[in-house]
């Protein structure tokens, strides 16, 4: 572009902000639009109740009843207890974070610093977390948590990979570490301390069990690629899983993405190679022919196999899509072409397994590639006429998206983006309608009050209307993004 193209293209877009600012004033004298005092003052009333009145110590639930006095997260929780597990404490922290970097409203960042302790007390001594958080001194003692009161050696210590749980704790305690120049001594150590877990429980060959409460011992679990095990029972076994590999609900590519972002934020080179370990890992998961894809979880011996029972050892069209994009992710943030390698074969075969409807089963039957499904009383069976309703045995095919995912690596080359901050964004007329819808939702004391139920509520309560995170978390980024965009 020459300089006088790039001149004419300045004073263009120059023009067209001011002549949309022009309209958005206009929109706010006519009522149409609501102003930035307003939309702040909205945002600090539903910031304080839900800091205030909503959260434990810091910490939060999945939904409350309109009263609060009924409260859940995936399952019952008392009125001293928070959840970890998204969308619990560390998704609403983020979301506090991220409206307190749009807006600089200082309830927002005091909201997440009292978040960032909740999570804190809630660390366990193995180094992540639990699904749930007690608070309640009585049922502390049934946690070996760091900090007091908790139990002693004997209490509950394992910590959880499942679901996102201990990572996004990590992942939202690093970004308040670092939105606070690291001047937070207690968040600051505990950071330190779960990532330093991580490094400590990594197998050999770069994976992660789905929980753990000590280092494995590394002869236990030796590195060696995947393999199709000689037999393997169609009925469940009831052993336990959770010392297996484990691709499912991306417990594998959450904590990989974890460990890139704290290589970015702290510029620790082990974090680093470790997250390039957990790539190789997916590496050597990768099934050999006749189906070059993955399963959800290995043995130590690295062959596909049950989980809970309806989770077969097979390979899946679900978690396999997932272990695609991770590889692309791994390729953009350390330009390493191996990670691209496994991909064309494994879309290839993918495709080639893709169902009448256009889905992919969520099982592939081991060699035979035959779809797998389950019967409702869960018995095994190659038909989809009577699966259970609480698993998704079809999943959607991603493989035009992933393809053109890797076609973009390929041609443009490694573009990093973990760890860059959000652009505050830019001003428009569109999320004018958003922002008004919102605070006209809002009442006086700062509730979204919404229409549903909640599933552990007793069959003879009166639940009425509830609050729910998702909708805060939802609601706030409306307002903190008209905000940013009308104050750029």
């Amino acid at each position: 572009m020459d300089r006088r193209t790039f001149c004419r293209n300045v004073v263009l877009t120059a023009g067209w902000v001011a002549g949309a600012r022009c309209a958005w004033a206009e929109e706010i004298a006519a009522g149409k639009a609501p102003s930035v005092d307003e939309a702040r003052a909205a945002l600090r009333r539903a910031v304080r109740f839900f800091d205030e009145e909503v959260a434990v110590e810091g910490g939060y639930l999945w939904a409350y009843s309109e009263d609060l006095s009924l409260r859940e997260g995936e399952g019952k929780a008392g009125p001293l207890t928070a959840w970890v597990q998204p969308p619990g404490t560390p998704s609403v922290g983020m979301s506090l974070l991220q409206a307190y970097r749009w807006t600089r409203e200082d309830v927002c960042l005091r909201a997440a610093e009292r978040t960032a302790h909740a999570l804190v007390k809630g660390q366990l001594v193995s180094g992540g977390w639990d699904y749930r958080i007690e608070f309640d001194p009585q049922a502390r003692v049934r946690y070996r948590y760091r900090t007091a009161p908790a139990g002693g050696d004997r209490a509950a210590d394992t910590s959880t990979l499942d679901d996102d749980t201990t990572q996004s704790a990590l992942r939202f305690l690093m970004e308040y570490d670092r939105e606070t120049a690291m001047s937070d001594a207690a968040v600051h150590e505990a950071v330190m301390y779960g990532l330093a877990a991580l490094l400590k429980v990594q197998r050999p060959n770069g994976g992660w069990p789905q929980r753990f409460s000590a280092p494995p011992r590394p002869e236990d679990y030796p590195d060696v690629p995947a393999s199709y095990p000689e037999a393997w029972s169609r009925e469940w076994p009831g052993t336990a899983y959770q010392d297996c590999y484990t691709l499912n609900d991306n417990a594998h590519a959450d904590t990989l993405k974890t460990l890139l972002l704290a290589w970015r934020i702290y510029g620790d080179a082990s974090y680093g190679a470790a997250a390039r370990r957990a790539g190789e890992f997916l590496l050597k998961a990768r099934m050999p022919e006749p189906q070059p894809a993955w399963a959800q979880q290995y043995d130590a011996r690295m062959q596909p196999c049950w989980a809970r029972k309806f989770e077969p050892p097979a390979i899946t069209g679900s978690e396999s899509q997932g272990a695609m994009r991770t590889l692309i992710v791994l390729f953009h943030e350390t330009g390493d072409p191996r990670f691209l390698s496994p991909i064309p074969a494994a879309l290839e075969y993918l495709r080639r397994s893709t169902l009448p409807d256009g889905s992919l089963a969520r099982f592939y039957e081991l060699k035979t590639n035959r779809p797998l499904f389950f019967t409702s009383d869960y018995r095994l069976t190659y038909s989809d006429r009577d699966t259970p309703t609480h698993y998704a045995f079809k999943v959607g095919s991603q493989l035009a998206a992933i393809e053109r995912e890797y076609t973009q690596a390929i041609q443009g080359g490694p573009r990093p983006t973990i760890g860059k901050r959000a652009a505050p964004p830019r001003w428009s007329p569109s999320p004018a309608a958003d922002a008004q819808r919102v605070m006209a939702e809002l009442d006086a004391r700062g509730r979204w009050l919404e229409e549903g139920r909640l599933k552990t509520a007793p069959p003879d309560a009166v639940v009425g209307r509830i609050v729910t995170t998702q909708t805060f978390m939802r609601n706030l980024g409306v307002l903190a993004r008209y905000i940013a965009g009308a104050t750029q």
